[in-house]
């Protein structure tokens, strides 16, 4: 399915304050999130790189061992595979993140 309509997609819940369409290519996942101020995301890691796109809205983003930035819309975070990382929602707003390699089971 080369053409993907996200807006036709169900949004899901995968953690509370961040609500989602996610979807895949053969070898990426893709994910537009909505968040709500103050939603977080643990330090977690894993073996995909990660490419987070703020379209709105402001994150405070913490990637390995840098201070954690404020980011907002037009700023690119990219998280190197196996590197710790966690976000906390400043405002509402919306992103796009992708991984690769795909995310099986995402």
């Amino acid at each position: 399915m080369p053409i993907i309509d996200t807006n036709a997609m169900p949004a899901v819940e995968k953690r509370p304050g961040w609500t989602g369409r996610i979807f895949a290519s053969p070898s990426m996942t893709f994910a537009h999130w909505a968040f709500a101020a103050g939603a977080t995301i643990h330090e977690h890691h894993h073996v995909q790189e990660e490419v987070w796109h703020i379209l709105e809205g402001e994150l405070e983003v913490a990637i390995g061992d840098e201070p954690p930035v404020r980011a907002g819309p037009g700023v690119v975070a990219v998280i190197p595979a196996q590197t710790p990382h966690r976000v906390l929602a400043l405002t509402d707003g919306r992103a796009i993140v992708v991984d690769h390699p795909l995310r099986e089971g995402f």
